[in-house]
């Protein structure tokens, strides 16, 4: 039986994970501004994540990439504070506890870099993602953190990590 591995991002992923990003996107009924699906990054999320405290991981099955997520310090925030980014999954990816996993190693490299806290903005109709998120240790938030940009994102969560 193949099974699916996670493994860090390589540059030749970029054009796959863009349009993974955008087909889940798509699919689900997320606006296109205000959300990740308008981001220039989308395009070249090697490069994006080549900065310090940052990685991007892949699902990938039988050479196919069907799912990621990656952490980065949170943008436009003073504080230690990372973000859990562009986590998706095609629907074939789904219900495999892959999420989960993705999430293990997410928190495992924010505690690795060294950040208090995570933090995570999704939309509220992302029922799925929010039971993972809460599982995990994330609480919801009153109001945004920093300025990423995702405006369309009304839903804002938080992990303390230490």
């Amino acid at each position: 039986m193949v099974t699916a591995i996670i493994r860090e991002i390589k540059s030749e992923d970029n054009q796959a994970v863009a349009g993974l990003i955008r087909k889940v996107l798509e699919d689900m009924g997320v606006p296109k501004v205000g959300t990740a699906y308008e981001d220039s990054s989308l395009d070249h999320m090697f490069e994006n994540y080549q900065q310090p405290k940052a990685d991007y991981f892949v699902v990938e099955d039988r050479g196919k990439i069907i799912g990621g997520a990656g952490i980065a310090p949170l943008e436009n925030y003073q504080g230690n504070v990372c973000e859990l980014q562009k986590m998706y999954f095609l629907e074939e990816a789904r219900g495999r506890g892959l999420g989960g996993k993705m999430m293990e190693i997410c928190m495992r490299k924010a505690v690795e870099y060294g950040f208090d806290q995570c933090y995570l903005e999704t939309m509220p109709f992302m029922k799925d993602a929010q039971k993972l998120y809460l599982a995990s240790g994330f609480e919801y938030l009153e109001s945004p953190m920093g300025n990423t940009g995702h405006y369309s994102c009304p839903v804002w969560m938080l992990k303390k990590l230490s």
